[in-house]
């Protein structure tokens, strides 16, 4: 997931060298041959991590749009822009967290709060604790609820085709609203694992999330190929940790070439 919507990389050993150069708009496919050959045939890949948000879905409307209809729900009328801007303003500042043993605290929600009360600061900074709170609560629930989020087009017809070869997993900065959402798009059936900060202690981009979920499926950080739009949280982090990746750069690239660059690897 990339900065501004709500809820957003090298090898180790000598495993799948090819994530160093993985597809975007920079690396064209007739540059496949050349790292084909760098591949460790006898290390095997055997899954495939995602991010959620940016990488399989996005938001229908702008997170501005989102908390000016929450905002309206609750009695007020905020503006979209000024929302937007605000939120854009607020994500920059809330700082970067350090890996803890196990789950953080209510799964998160004090961060979601905190972010929100930034949001409100900018807005509305007269704005009561009572109304605080009853924007907040309503817009937590909201992002979770059906038609907020929508799948990019390819994003079934992908995981349909990956499924039956690959573990599939999902690595997000995200909360256990997650499953809830990937439930409402009814694409939750192809993920063995659905791996959260919230629950892992852990935040992208620091690589831990990504040891952390790998030692969770019982794999090696090589036989793990991770998918993401994020160049920090996802390429930076998931490679620092020791898996492949690919490059998701829309709208340059879709996961559609992420179905063409395994073939070129004939796996």
């Amino acid at each position: 997931m990339r900065t501004g919507q709500f809820l957003q990389t090298k090898i180790g050993g000598s495993g799948w060298e090819f994530g160093e150069v993985a597809i975007s708009a920079k690396t064209p496919f007739h540059r496949m041959g050349a790292f084909m050959a760098t591949t460790n045939k006898e290390k095997s890949l055997k899954a495939i991590s995602f991010d959620a948000v940016g990488t399989l879905f996005r938001l229908t409307r702008s997170v501005g749009d989102h908390y000016a209809y929450v905002s309206r729900e609750v009695g007020l009328d905020f503006n979209a822009q000024k929302l937007e801007r605000a939120f854009q303003t607020a994500w920059q500042k809330m700082p970067q967290r350090a890996a803890i043993d196990g789950p953080r605290e209510n799964d998160d929600k004090g961060w979601w709060r905190e972010l929100v009360d930034l949001v409100l600061e900018e807005v509305a900074p007269s704005l009561s604790e009572f109304d605080r709170d009853n924007f907040f609560e309503i817009a937590y629930e909201h992002f979770a609820e059906a038609g907020v989020w929508e799948l990019y087009p390819e994003v079934p017809g992908v995981l349909e085709e990956l499924r039956p070869r690959f573990q599939l997993a999902v690595i997000s900065n995200f909360d256990g609203r997650l499953r809830l959402i990937l439930q409402h798009m009814a694409i939750s059936k192809y993920f063995a694992h659905v791996f959260l900060s919230s629950e892992l202690g852990a935040d992208k981009p620091d690589p831990e999330i990504y040891r952390r979920a790998v030692r969770l499926m019982k794999l090696h950080p090589n036989e793990v190929l991770h998918v993401g739009d994020d160049p920090e949280r996802d390429w930076e982090g998931a490679s620092t940790a020791g898996l492949s990746i690919f490059r998701l750069d829309r709208p340059k690239n879709s996961l559609r070439d992420l179905l063409t660059f395994l073939k070129s690897l004939s796996l």
